[in-house]
């Protein structure tokens, strides 16, 4: 009897119905998202609060817990991780290959990915059919984009690490830092690559299980019938 993965559904009658349907991993990922905040949210509260009884000092509400430090710098330098990662991936997968992994390209064949964008194509997005620098910055805009929200993350959690750090300092009567300072605190780069290698860690973990490892259905593994040496999907 077939099992769920094998089945290849019918388009849904419903419109509602279908646009669930055609963005389901979209929308349960950012659910789980929605969720897991909620829980870090909630949990650093109160653990927070801990600390600032410890410390004799004022205890926060809900509202301004979300505007604090704690929250801010616990929230971005997991997000700045996520962005470097998938920024690196996409570029590491562009150039390197892996012999027998399903995230690598082929090791010696032409990709459709490697061909040159077609402004004759008539669904080319626009900016193909522009051409110039604007097809050019697209044809990169994924790594870009990635990039530029790990910029962004990454100052966010200099930001919010320097409050906190700025609050510990004042309760022990020590100096207080700028962002700019903090961010060349060991505390600050000890968060951020206890956060990085991890990140690299699970890149690594899917290149090679994926070598010798399969999961029927998902898009991520070969075929399980595939030899070990097959390279790509």
């Amino acid at each position: 009897m077939a099992v769920w993965p094998d089945m290849l559904p019918h388009p849904p009658a419903s419109r509602p119905r279908r646009w669930l349907y055609e963005n389901s991993l979209s929308l349960v990922v950012t659910a789980l998202v929605v969720l897991t905040l909620a829980g870090q949210f909630f949990t650093g509260w109160h653990d927070y609060n801990d600390e600032l009884k410890q410390m004799d000092l004022a205890t926060l509400t809900l509202g301004r817990y979300f505007q604090s430090g704690h929250f801010i710098e616990a929230t971005f330098e997991n997000w700045e991780s996520e962005f470097l990662q998938m920024g690196l991936y996409v570029l590491l997968t562009a150039w390197l290959r892996q012999r027998g992994s399903s995230e690598s390209k082929k090791l010696y064949e032409k990709e459709d990915v490697d061909q040159d964008p077609d402004p004759a194509k008539e669904d080319a997005p626009g900016p193909v059919k522009r051409g110039g620098w604007v097809r050019k910055l697209y044809q990169n805009s994924l790594s870009l984009a990635f990039f530029l929200l790990f910029l962004g993350a990454f100052y966010l959690h200099a930001l919010g690490g320097a409050e906190v750090y700025n609050i510990e300092q004042a309760h022990e009567g020590e100096p207080l830092v700028t962002v700019g300072g903090y961010m060349q605190t060991s505390r600050f780069w000890f968060e951020s690559f206890q956060n990085w290698q991890s990140e690299f860690l699970s890149i690594v973990s899917i290149v090679v299980l994926s070598i010798f490892l399969r999961q029927k259905g998902s898009p991520e593994s070969k075929p399980v019938d595939a030899s070990h040496a097959e390279t790509g999907k």
